[in-house]
Formats: structure tokens, C-alpha cells, sequence
């Protein structure tokens, strides 16, 4: 256990309410994420002026808390500290103790982010990892010392893109784990979405039908919500099931007995269902890009530090997945988004030269070095930005500046960016000036950013609200 940490532990599972609290517990890049059962519980006071913690959030019922890079030290050793088992539910009666919860078309909308974003968070290294084995093939052919025509480019492309190709199968995973269900069927449903024989199938136009019914067959490969959606259908399925098996029948009947009623709720509803929604939201996201045009690229990344806060920013995995699978390139996000994460940089770093006090600059720093290499923004936006607000004001002027020059010169981003930090830059290498406009429009955010958030200055009395 990191001695470090066991302080933190014990502060953040006794204000979290303990233990039994807990429903679920996982991770990302930069928070520790608890899903809890009564969070009326939760002393957030006490969590916020923890060591070690630079702010806190709610995601609907998603507690989130800031922790930096090294959140996964944190998080092994409030798992060890609290016996729980790493990134597993905690066997509790969720029912206990628990008023229902009124349905609203608000609740359903963070329900659907959250089931989202609670999917997608624990991929997030696996497409580091793949975002930046392109970035290598693509500087190491650009060097020449790696042409196209080498068996290793091949194989580093096959790598960088498999991450992008079998998305369906890792969220079928991670969907499991988070609507907690069987992660082999859920993985299994998602193999069976880009099963080579189904594509060709959708690639023929083949009309099929499953035990009668109409299957809807198309390309799957590269979706996000078709996977999402039907595995939250196969857990509730599963639960009925194991309610009605007989014990002594469960470890072949109820695996066996989900897969055949998923099939064709999949192939008829779930699936097709999830396709649409994926590909109305890709393709209302590219309208707004070719309707607004620079301006929405200015808007989307002046508002882009608000979306990373409250976690909205997963939602556009399916259009930026859709634009790779069917463009090759994305004009509109991730451009905005990495622009985004330079200007926290920015704003991080004038804090480190304004301020006053060695341990607020020492934050500065260190918030804006994780910003610019390692593209992790979280810390700069909750340790400084949104703590002290104005150098958030000014990083969002910055960003309305830098999406403004990107959005009128119409830049791309040709590959997703393992890293959103300086790394990133090579995935802009494209035709044309391409590049050299990025660049610019970064220096000019940044330039606006780091002037503004000088001036402005801070309050160095101010706590965190």
C-alpha cells in the first residue's frame, strides 16, 4: 500500500459514507469515480480540503474527484485500504435504503452520458496507447526512415487502427462491467457486430431475417452506442433469467439462454436502434460544422473546458469514431478539443509567473506541464482554471480565438491523438498548410490566454467553492 495515499483513503471512505455506500468504483486518466448509493452521505467539504485532491464533481450520481496523474496510485490503494476489489461492484443490496428516483428528461439525458462516459472511461489508455503507435509509424514515415512499403509500417498501422475497428468488442467489456453484467457475452455480442461474415453480408446488401424478423445489417465496425445500448438490455435480461433458473442449471442455462434472446433483440432493435442515434448524432455535428462553419469550431472550443468538467466531452466519441470510419480525417472536435487542452497550458502557466505563494505556483507548474505533454487537463482545470475562475475566462477567450483561425482555415485532425498535448501535433499533418495553420492558431490561443490570465491575475486567498 502507498503510504502516501492511506491518509486520503481514510478521509475519502469515511465522507463518502463508508464502504457499503458503494456501488461502483473505477478510474480514468485523472479522477477517481464512485458510483454511489445515498449521496446525501457524502461530506464533500471534507473530500475537497483532502491532500493530494484538487476538486470534486457530480455526474449525475457519479462522484468525481480529482486527483491528477497519479490517480491509479490513489485509486489501488483506497481499494486495498477498504478490501475492495479493483474495478469491481462492491456486493451490496442496492436496494436497501434507497428512495426511487423520479424520471425526468433531465435524469434520463445524464443517465445516457453517464452510461456512456462510464463505458468509454476505463478504454481511455488502450486509445493513448493506439492514438500513439500512429503517431509514430507517421513521424517515422515522414522522417524516411519507415516508408509504407515495410512489413513494420504495416504492422504498426494494423495496431494503431485495430483500437478504432473493435470498438464494439472492447465496449461490449466495459459496457458489462458497467451495467453489470457478464463481460464474456457482452464482449461476445460486440465480436458478433463485426463478425467478418456479417460485414460482407452488410457490404452485399444481403436481406436477412432472424427466427422470422427483419435483422438489420450494416457495418457496426468503429460504433459506439449500438454495443452500449445492448448490453444495458442484456444485464436486465440476465437478472431475469438468474431470477428463474434453478440454481443447478444457472452456469449453462443462463449464459446460453441470454445470447439467444439477445440475438435477435439485438439484430432487430438494440443494435439498429444504437446505429442511427451514432450516425443522426455524426451527422448533426458535421451539419452544425458545414452550416456555422468557423464558428461553430470557435463556439465548440470556447465552451470545450465546461464539456471536460461535467464529462460531456465523451459524448462525442461516436461522431468523432464515425468521422475517422467514414472521412478519414475530423475537422470539427478533436481540433477544437486539442486547442483546448494547449490553452490550459497557457492559462496554467501565467498563474505559475503571476502568483505569489511557492505552493500555488508549484501546482501552476506541474498543471501545466501535465497539460502540455501529457494532455491530461483535468488538474490545470480543477487545481487552477475553474478554482480561481478568471484564468478559466481567459482560457476560453483564448480557445474562441485559437477555433476561430482553425475553424476559417478549415483544419483536420488526420488521426485520433494518443495524447492531447504537444504530441498531438503530428496528427495534423495533412495536405496543404494544414499543420502550419494548426500551429498558428494554437500560438495566437495561447498568446491571448497567457496575456489575459496575467492580467486578470487571482485571488490567492480564494478556496475552492
Amino acid at each position: 500500500m502507498a503510504k502516501k495515499y492511506e491518509e486520503l483513503s481514510e478521509i475519502v471512505l469515511k465522507a463518502i459514507g463508508g464502504k457499503e455506500n458503494i456501488t461502483y468504483f473505477q478510474h480514468c486518466t485523472t479522477r477517481l469515480r464512485f458510483n454511489l448509493k445515498d449521496r446525501a452521505l457524502v461530506d464533500l467539504k471534507a473530500i475537497e480540503n483532502a491532500d493530494k485532491v484538487l476538486g470534486t464533481q457530480w455526474s449525475n450520481d457519479e462522484l468525481q474527484i480529482v486527483i491528477g496523474p497519479a490517480v491509479a496510485e490513489a485509486y489501488a490503494t483506497i481499494c486495498e485500504f477498504a478490501g475492495i476489489t479493483k474495478e469491481k461492484v462492491v456486493e451490496e443490496n442496492l436496494d436497501t435504503n434507497l428512495t426511487k428516483k423520479k424520471v425526468t428528461v433531465k435524469s434520463i439525458l445524464m443517465g445516457m452520458m453517464d452510461a456512456v462516459s462510464g463505458s468509454i472511461t476505463p478504454l481511455i489508455p488502450m486509445m493513448i496507447g493506439g492514438g500513439m503507435i500512429k503517431v509514430i509509424y507517421m513521424i517515422a514515415n515522414m522522417a524516411g526512415i519507415l516508408p509504407e512499403t515495410s512489413t513494420t509500417y504495416q504492422f504498426l498501422y494494423w495496431l494503431g487502427d485495430s483500437f478504432i475497428y473493435f470498438f464494439p468488442v472492447f465496449l461490449g467489456a466495459t459496457s458489462a462491467k458497467k451495467f453489470g453484467t457478464n463481460m464474456g457475452i457482452g464482449m461476445l455480442l460486440g465480436a458478433f457486430l463485426i463478425y467478418p461474415s456479417f460485414i460482407a453480408a452488410a457490404t452485399d446488401g444481403t436481406v436477412m431475417t432472424i427466427f422470422g424478423l427483419p435483422a438489420y445489417i450494416t457495418n457496426y465496425s468503429s460504433t459506439v452506442i449500438p454495443i452500449i445500448i445492448t448490453v444495458y438490455v442484456l444485464s436486465k435480461v440476465e437478472r431475469l433469467i438468474n431470477k428463474i433458473c434453478p440454481d443447478m442449471l444457472k452456469s449453462f442455462l443462463v449464459p446460453t439462454a441470454s445470447l439467444l434472446i439477445m440475438l435477435p433483440i439485438t439484430l432487430v432493435i438494440t443494435a439498429p436502434i444504437g446505429y442511427y442515434v451514432g450516425t443522426y448524432v455524426a451527422a448533426a455535428v458535421i451539419w452544425v460544422y458545414e452550416t456555422v462553419g468557423f464558428l461553430g469550431v470557435a463556439i465548440l472550443c470556447a465552451l470545450l473546458p465546461l464539456m471536460v468538467m461535467t464529462g460531456m466531452h465523451t459524448m462525442m466519441t461516436p461522431y468523432w469514431t464515425q468521422a475517422f470510419a467514414s472521412l478519414g480525417l475530423d475537422p470539427f472536435f478533436l481540433p477544437a478539443m486539442i486547442l483546448s487542452n494547449f490553452n490550459q497550458f497557457a492559462a496554467s502557466l501565467a498563474v505559475g509567473f503571476k502568483a505569489k505563494s511557492p505552493k500555488i505556483k508549484s501546482t501552476a507548474f506541474s498543471c501545466a506541464t501535465t497539460a502540455i505533454i501529457g494532455g491530461v487537463t483535468e488538474p490545470a482545470m480543477f487545481g487552477i482554471t475553474f478554482k480561481y475562475k478568471k484564468p478559466l475566462y481567459a482560457a476560453m477567450i483564448g480557445n474562441g480565438v485559437a477555433g476561430l483561425i482553425a475553424g476559417i482555415k478549415g483544419v483536420a485532425c488526420y488521426a485520433f491523438p494518443g495524447s492531447g498535448g504537444i504530441f498531438a501535433t503530428v496528427t495534423f499533418t495533412g495536405p496543404g498548410n494544414n499543420i502550419i495553420w494548426f500551429l498558428i492558431a494554437a500560438v495566437a490561443g495561447m498568446g491571448v490566454t497567457f496575456v489575459l490570465t496575467f492580467i486578470f491575475g487571482i485571488n490567492e486567498e480564494e478556496q475552492r467553492a
